[in-house]
């Protein structure tokens, strides 16, 4: 506790404290947000996945696809969007969470 005790008494532990407390509540924030970014009219198939339109709040760049490339397969970009392919049902908040995403969407049939 002696150094937490000193942490809060120096300037320099009330800015990495506040920091680490404003962190949270980013990455809190952005955990509520996720589900109302996810559209309904989401069917699943057999395997319980989903073809996903995830639209950006940017042009999509290569680190946009290496990151939806760990949720299921990147089959195109187009504009503000990212088509991904075989995405979990159950991983929908989680594609939806970064900050940059604006909008999950079932992805139309062909």
């Amino acid at each position: 506790m002696g150094m937490i005790r000193d942490a809060v008494r120096s300037t320099r532990g009330r800015i990495v404290i506040g920091a680490i407390i404003a962190l949270v509540i980013w990455k809190v924030g952005l955990v509520l947000v996720a589900p109302t970014k996810v559209m309904p009219g989401f069917t699943p198939n057999a395997r319980g996945q989903v073809n996903v339109l995830v639209t950006l709040r940017c042009t999509p760049e290569r680190f946009h696809v290496l990151a939806f490339q760990q949720h299921g397969r990147v089959s195109g970009t187009q504009d503000d969007t990212i088509e991904v392919r075989g995405v979990s049902f159950a991983k929908l908040n989680a594609v939806a969470q970064p900050y940059w995403v604006k909008r999950v969407a079932p992805l139309s049939a062909e």
